[in-house]
């Protein structure tokens, strides 16, 4: 039966808060129009992130009481270990309090000024953490990837002749790492085919140069594969994982996604050399290399987080619940980006808002609206988080997508939760037009979205 039926029982439950129309105006004025500036007590659906806003299971949560809070050699960190090391393979492992730390120590030993850093689409953090280290993100998704309305099964893949074009035109001595984002989030959660990650690894091999996944949502991207590309449509997941990660020299992770835990994340990879380097970093920034910021206690979360993931009932209903959204929203004439990813749905700002242009943020004052009208929290994922201005001409540069994303967490809400916000905005979208556009009152230089400032364009 194709319905997303909920494949666990609830035992705890967390009251969620109704506010009104004017509360959430009160807090809007407040928030200088950005949502991650509101109080969470004061959200009643929050899809603002499928990161660290997890529910945890009953064995994770016997697995806290197990925490052994050693500072070095803590039990925890091998029992995370030995969970990595089954599924990913990897013989060198880093814990970190989160994925954003992974990258950060990683890049920070690779990259120099002037590197370029090639990844299907790069995301917020890894974005700000590869040009923080002086090194410029390359996004090389396929064509496809920038088509909202294309129906392509794996539109994260990276295209491979893009990739060998810019190896040739940079050199490869000034690209010292490839990363490949599984799934690809900055382009609507989209999935990556065994069959690229294999092109990628043998351009990697052939230049000689290291190849990383960025594996936050490996397991949602292992579904993908198994129901999509026929090669392993009768393999397990796990399999499946092991294959995809068997092909790459390293990963970082944000166990704060796929490892089903509230904080965590490790940084993965062969080379001893390159592992000795990142650990003497980690000592400095996080903590010794067997607890790396995190307790005892969430390296057991984690260590039990990852093998649940990879269970295909949970998987089967985390994506269908994804779907069902999707699948009520385009039903109401709601414009979304298609097909539907796996951990969020993605609303086509830009169709939805089609009186406003790229200046005025659409996909931000539709993020406002969701807030406004019906209490829901989401994303913008457009030009408010990607617009740079050209360092040349000093125009603004604004993003080829832009989104609206409603990150569905994991475990979390049930399926009349997603009926709610399904007819919210469907609600919304009949009454567009009265949507203003925004302008910027305040930007930091690096990641605005998270601290910007708006007011709306009278």
């Amino acid at each position: 039966m194709d319905f997303p039926a909920e494949p666990f029982r609830i035992k705890v439950i967390e009251p969620i808060k109704k506010t009104t129309r004017e509360q959430r105006i009160q807090q809007l004025e407040k928030a200088g129009l950005n949502v991650f500036n509101i109080p969470a007590e004061m959200v009643f659906i929050d899809l603002l992130t499928d990161s660290g806003t997890s529910a945890m299971s009953d064995n994770q949560w016997a697995g806290l009481m197990m925490g052994d809070e050693s500072y070095a050699g803590s039990k925890n960190y091998y029992h995370f270990e030995e969970s990595i090391r089954d599924i990913f393979g990897f013989s060198c492992i880093i814990p970190t309090h989160q994925g954003r730390s992974a990258e950060n120590l990683l890049f920070s030993v690779v990259l120099k000024k002037g590197d370029f850093v090639p990844n299907n689409i790069h995301f917020d953090t890894t974005r700000a953490n590869v040009l923080h280290n002086g090194a410029v993100p390359v996004d090389l998704v396929i064509d496809e990837g920038l088509d909202p309305h294309c129906e392509h099964p794996f539109k994260g893949n990276m295209d491979i002749a893009k990739l060998e074009r810019l190896i040739e035109e940079k050199g490869a001595g000034q690209i010292p790492i490839i990363l490949l984002t599984v799934t690809n989030n900055s382009g609507g959660g989209q999935p990556v085919s065994i069959e690229n990650i294999r092109q990628v690894h043998r351009v990697a091999r052939k230049f000689k140069i290291p190849f990383f996944l960025d594996a936050c949502r490996f397991a949602e991207n292992c579904f993908f594969i198994k129901e999509r590309e026929p090669e392993f449509a009768k393999t397990s997941i796990v399999e499946i994982a092991r294959e995809m990660f068997s092909y790459a020299d390293g990963c970082t992770m944000s166990a704060k996604k796929d490892g089903l835990v509230n904080i965590g994340g490790f940084l993965a990879m062969y080379d001893t050399a390159l592992y000795e380097k990142a650990a003497n970093l980690l000592i400095l920034v996080e903590g010794f290399p067997t607890y790396g910021g995190l307790a005892g206690r969430d390296l057991e979360a984690i260590a039990r987080g990852l093998q649940e993931v990879l269970d295909e009932d949970y998987l089967a209903f985390r994506i269908g619940q994804v779907r069902h959204l999707g699948k009520m929203l385009s039903e109401s004439g709601v414009p979304i980006l298609k097909p539907v990813g796996g951990h969020a749905v993605y609303l086509n700002a830009r169709e939805f808002l089609p009186h406003l242009p790229q200046s005025q943020f659409p996909a931000q004052a539709l993020t406002v609206a969701l807030y406004r009208e019906a209490g829901i929290r989401a994303v913008e994922i457009g030009g408010l988080m990607f617009g740079m201005t050209d360092s040349e001409t000093g125009q603004e540069r604004y993003p080829e997508l832009e989104l609206v994303r409603l990150a569905i967490p994991r475990r979390v809400y049930t399926s009349m939760h997603m009926q709610y916000v399904a007819h919210a905005i469907a609600q919304i979208h009949k009454q567009r037009d009265s949507i203003k556009g925004l302008r910027l009152l305040y930007q930091a230089p690096l990641l605005r979205h998270f601290t910007a400032r708006l007011a709306e364009v009278s």
